[in-house]
């Protein structure tokens, strides 16, 4: 049975997330696994001249890049978060706008020359519907690169997750997981160039690594 995603839920979910997440002392800061400090940093993108992060969430990638002379634009699916990054990144010349990625992709008509995704809506969007999407959005050799938790050994496909434990309102979402193989060949099915994902060791043994995926428009 496909995932029954429910926008409005999921709304609220994120809302009720960016309540907590979001922290007015943040400093612009990239980086791509979730442990501060580790592992590579915005080279992946190449010298992007123009970015969009999907899923941007407290958006301090996104000033990163911003304050490099990047054209940074971020879409995030809650408006409390939209609000929150948009205040505090004014002066970064980031842009915040609220939408949910997939009808976003669908609806404008921008190229980009990286598209990236953090933890982010690469994790929360079906590969199948968002490859193909953010493939249009890239200029010729653009970038699309995005990390997440690896999958757990035999858990593939969407996987539903509860949000503030298994008590009070039933507020879910879900996420996709695949070995990196399948990553890579989602990827090229949906007309990208080459395409490669790996599991970054995390810096202490036995800890969660990191899924790191980057593929290249042709």
């Amino acid at each position: 049975m496909p995932a029954q995603h429910d926008i409005a839920a999921e709304t609220e979910l994120w809302d009720t997330f960016a309540a907590s997440a979001f922290t007015e002392d943040a400093e612009p800061s990239f980086c791509w696994t979730q442990y501060a400090g580790h592992g590579p940093g915005p080279e992946l993108l190449g010298s992007p001249r123009s970015v969009l992060e999907i899923g941007c969430g407290t958006g301090r990638a996104l000033a990163h890049l911003a304050q490099r002379g990047t054209a940074a634009r971020g879409v995030d699916l809650s408006p409390v978060m939209v609000k929150k990054t948009t205040e505090k990144w004014v002066d970064t010349g980031a842009e915040f706008v609220c939408s949910e990625v997939l009808e976003y992709l669908s609806e404008r008509e921008e190229v980009y020359d990286a598209v990236y995704s953090i933890f982010g809506a690469a994790w929360f969007a079906d590969p199948g519907r968002l490859f193909p999407l953010v493939r249009r959005r890239l200029s010729p050799g653009g970038v699309f690169a995005f990390s997440q938790p690896p999958a757990i050994p035999g858990a593939y496909g969407p996987q539903g997750m509860y949000k503030g434990g298994f008590a009070g309102k039933a507020m879910f979402t879900y996420r996709y997981s695949y070995r990196p193989a399948v990553w890579e060949r989602l990827l090229t099915r949906a007309g990208f160039a080459t395409a490669d994902a790996q599991v970054l060791d995390a810096p202490h043994p036995g800890h969660i690594g990191t899924l790191l995926v980057r593929a290249v428009a042709p």
